[in-house]
């Protein structure tokens, strides 16, 4: 048994503990419940028939924390500084490298010379759209040379997480998600059902109904959702709350999402949102900002936390991600956030630093010289 404890600073609330039994855990430091980022987790067997006593327990584990003011982010002037001063960056991907389907100015001659002083790069995303592979091919369109093994989508989170826990293979996953879930469900040997298929199924309401679903559902992993229907609401629900040990797994709780580069558009939290509030229970997030991709991605590449920093566009997100993991963090205003919200004074999440994007790397070098 591994027991984990992590201090986030996250906003106070109460959140449930999830008892599971796993491998991994013995790589992993810390696997917490993301959503809120706060609780300590001990990590035991996966059960379906200790439904009653887990939730017993999920209820006892409430707990408040007092998160200390950070101070306020400094505009970057040195890039050199920070480049020397870590090994690895890790990139969000909508809003830092692209947005929608257009490339951000600056961003290849960036990483070029990023890699060029040896550092490692790593891309990191919510969107649980799109597989590991689907992504490399995307970069590859945009004219961008990233392996598959350098990408790490919430997609592969949401399997990753199963296999670390030793999710019973004879167990089903009800997939409320697109596509990029449901092939890294397979790629790790788990069956599931839903996804975009159900997108086209409708509920006839009539007197003594009853909708059945699937008994055999261990867990349900909900993403962002561009076919969401109140059939999947439904069929969510009744397998969460029906469905002994069933879990609840959200790839993110993003707000907003860049479908396009023209606005912004309701995110997977939204959809996670109609779940959680038809079952009132919390899910367990397996994105940014848990520390679960954080802690995998320090033990596949044998990376120092300190040695790295976390570039992204979000602060409950991207940045509250790197500062869980205990990494430098570079906000970009290139993306959700703009200069007025970071320097809001109600905001509490305040980056190590900030710049307008990616590319300053090169335009702050330049003037220095």
């Amino acid at each position: 048994m591994l027991t984990s404890k992590l201090s986030a600073a996250a906003v106070s609330s109460s959140s449930s503990t999830l008892f599971l039994r796993s491998n991994f855990a013995k790589k992993i430091n810390s696997i917490v419940n993301p959503s809120l980022c706060n609780s300590v987790r001990p990590i035991v067997g996966w059960s379906c028939s200790n439904k009653s006593s887990t939730r017993r327990k999920m209820d006892s584990s409430a707990s408040s924390r007092v998160v200390s003011p950070r101070a306020s982010a400094q505009q970057l002037q040195d890039p050199d500084q920070l480049i020397d001063s870590v090994e690895t960056f890790i990139f969000d991907c909508d809003g830092v490298i692209w947005k929608g389907d257009k490339l951000i100015d600056g961003v290849p001659e960036t990483l070029d010379m990023l890699r060029s002083k040896g550092k490692r790069l790593v891309f990191v995303t919510n969107n649980s759209t799109k597989s590991r592979k689907q992504y490399g091919k995307k970069f590859e369109s945009l004219g961008l040379d990233v392996s598959e093994e350098e990408i790490f989508a919430s997609s592969f989170a949401a399997a990753a997480y199963l296999k670390s826990i030793d999710f019973p293979k004879d167990k089903k996953v009800y997939v409320v998600g697109e596509e990029g879930i449901q092939i890294e469900l397979e790629l790790a040997g788990f069956q599931y059902i839903g996804g975009p298929v159900d997108g086209e199924k409708k509920i006839e309401l009539k007197p003594g109904f009853l909708m059945e679903h699937d008994e055999e559902v261990g867990a349900v992993v909900v993403g962002f959702d561009r076919y969401f229907n109140y059939y999947k609401i439904q069929y969510a629900t009744l397998c969460i709350r029906e469905n002994p040990g069933c879990l609840f797994i959200a790839t993110n709780r993003d707000a907003v999402t860049h479908l396009t580069d023209a606005q912004e558009w309701a995110g997977g939290g939204s959809m996670v949102g109609a779940v959680r509030g038809s079952t009132q229970r919390e899910p367990l997030v397996v994105g940014k900002p848990s520390t679960f991709m954080m802690d995998y991605l320090a033990n596949e590449f044998n990376i120092s936390k300190s040695q790295i920093c976390m570039v992204g566009d979000r602060l409950d997100t991207d940045i509250l991600f790197g500062q869980n993991g205990g990494c430098k963090t570079l906000l970009v205003l290139s993306g959700v956030t703009s200069l007025p919200m970071l320097q809001n004074p109600e905001n509490a999440i305040q980056p190590d630093f900030y710049t307008n994007k990616i590319s300053d790397f090169l335009s702050l070098k330049a003037a220095t010289v």
